[in-house]
């Protein structure tokens, strides 16, 4: 098993940690962590600007890099990514691990309005516990921003829950009962869209729960991609 760990708007150090953490456990496995194009200085091609396209990039990568029995886990618009990724039916993906995504219409659970937020905002719906996390926006926090816009103006594609349904790999569901971005009622329609999804919800975690549970998130991941 190797693992394509997908960031979401918070950029590739949001999932750093949890990166280093994965490869720990599994010495024998190779975790990619990759920064998107457009992330942090990684340069994006002009004409690249749809979740769909990063989809593609991430399949041409791991043909390019011969790797198969792929877990992809991805968080936020990286769980976004790593649901059009399935549904590209790569022969390199075994498993997918969507963790607080977003992409989807769901009636009376909408999305926050992400790019209305200021950067303290985005931090108070992010986390169970806020204070914890009440850092300094690292410098390329407006760059990604301005990427994220390119690729998900309006956080979903109209079509996605519905395309859902064609995702044939085993997938987990993760949620944080406390995310103030997407809700779990939001998450629970994205498990319920993917056939034969299974949906895990941590009480007390919010949007990123690689950084506020890593273990908790670690052990789901651990015990899945080893079924």
């Amino acid at each position: 098993m190797n693992f394509l760990l997908l960031h979401g708007g918070a950029g590739p150090l949001s999932v750093a940690g949890f990166a280093a953490l994965l490869a720990e456990s599994a010495p024998a496995a190779r975790v990619l962590a990759p920064a998107h194009p457009g992330f942090d200085g990684a340069p994006r091609p002009p004409e690249m600007t749809t979740i769909r396209q990063l989809a593609a990039h991430y399949a041409a990568l791991l043909d390019e890099l011969g790797l198969d029995d792929v877990c992809v886990i991805g968080n936020s618009i990286g769980g976004w990514i790593a649901a059009e990724l399935g549904l590209l039916h790569s022969p390199r993906v075994s498993r997918l691990v969507v963790v607080d995504a977003v992409g989807i219409e769901v009636p009376g659970h909408p999305i926050a309005d992400f790019f209305a937020l200021s950067f303290e905002q985005v931090v108070r719906l992010s986390y169970a516990d806020p204070a914890r996390f009440a850092v300094t926006p690292p410098p390329s926090a407006a760059e990604n921003r301005k990427t994220l816009q390119v690729y998900a103006s309006t956080m979903h594609d109209p079509t996605l829950r519905g395309r859902l349904t064609g995702i044939d790999v085993p997938t987990l569901v993760v949620w944080g009962s406390a995310d103030g971005i997407a809700g779990p009622g939001y998450g629970r329609a994205f498990a319920e869209a993917i056939p034969g999804a299974r949906f895990v919800e941590l009480d007390g975690v919010g949007h990123l729960p690689q950084i506020e549970a890593p273990d908790r998130l670690l052990k789901l991941v651990s015990e899945f991609a080893g079924a």
